[in-house]
């Protein structure tokens, strides 16, 4: 079966779904994107999402090509027509399009394309037995705080940590994680904190993220949002990344250093179950 695809209002097939080639996010990476996870057939965090989605759009100048409530309209759409009950649902929203200079005209309209994509979120062997994650440098520009389609660095870090045999690459700046090339790093130490970079410039805002510290907050866990080095994250008792599609993650090695005892810990475990109750919640309440 072929996917219902969105483009700027419309539902077209798969096959039928085209852009033009003067799309500033094809020709510049002119455009931001947003991912929200699907679970029973409903989304998970999706305010969350559609927040940031607004944050980065106001922060390009770019408006937001619709009401929140007819882009929840069309997510749903777009479910029910795929029959998602599993995976994710893609937006993706450009400046607009127009013959190519780097400047852009006052009356440009942004494109907004959206579709879904059916993949096992819950039941993966990375959320059972962990992950390996490596280490590469953090080579971006200084607004990782804005969800930018700009992400060859990213894709790069993600085929050096496939090189090194791992599913994820944590990046490194001056020293110091800043996130994953895909997901939020966290650590737990071996007093038992839970250790997160900050939200900054240099980062993204993670929904998930958010989600999880709320989580902790609830159930009296201890939170230090810092910033912290590679070897301070070899000596942790415990480790865990975060995003829309991987949920709550256990990382059981980094760039070839084991984590604790080499499998998912007592708090990851903690954080993952509320979360994933939280998540079913969500669904079975949708």
């Amino acid at each position: 079966m072929q996917r219902t695809i969105y483009i700027n209002g419309l539902y077209v097939p798969e096959a039928e779904a085209q852009i033009s080639i003067f799309d500033r996010g094809f020709l510049f990476g002119d455009g931001i994107y947003e991912v929200s996870a699907v679970i029973g057939g409903h989304m998970i965090d999706n305010d969350l999402h559609l927040d940031r989605l607004e944050r980065s759009l106001r922060e390009l100048d770019i408006p937001m090509p619709a009401s929140r409530e007819e882009i929840v309209a069309m997510q749903k759409t777009l479910i029910a027509r795929n029959a998602l009950d599993e995976g994710v649902v893609y937006l993706q929203v450009t400046r607009g399009s127009e013959d190519r200079n780097f400047d852009y005209g006052d009356a440009i309209e942004p494109n907004f394309v959206a579709f879904t994509q059916a993949k096992k979120l819950v039941d993966t062997n990375a959320l059972k037995d962990g992950v390996k994650v490596a280490l590469v440098d953090d080579i971006r520009w200084r607004r990782r705080d804005i969800k930018t389609v700009m992400l060859l660095a990213q894709v790069q870090a993600k085929r050096q940590a496939k090189a090194q045999g791992c599913t994820e690459a944590w990046m490194v700046q001056d020293g110091f994680i800043t996130e994953g090339a895909s997901s939020t790093a966290f650590i737990v130490t071996q007093a038992g904190k839970i250790v997160t970079r900050p939200n900054s410039q240099a980062t993204l805002p993670g929904c998930t993220r958010r989600a999880v510290l709320r989580v902790a907050d609830d159930h009296g866990l201890q939170v230090e949002e810092r910033l912290f080095t590679a070897d301070e994250a070899y000596l942790a008792r415990e480790a865990f990344l975060t995003s829309a599609s991987s949920l709550v993650t256990p990382v059981v090695e980094i760039a070839g250093h084991r984590i604790g005892e080499g499998k998912p810990g007592p708090v990851t475990r903690r954080i993952q179950q509320i979360y994933l109750e939280l998540a079913f919640g969500q669904a079975a309440t949708a």
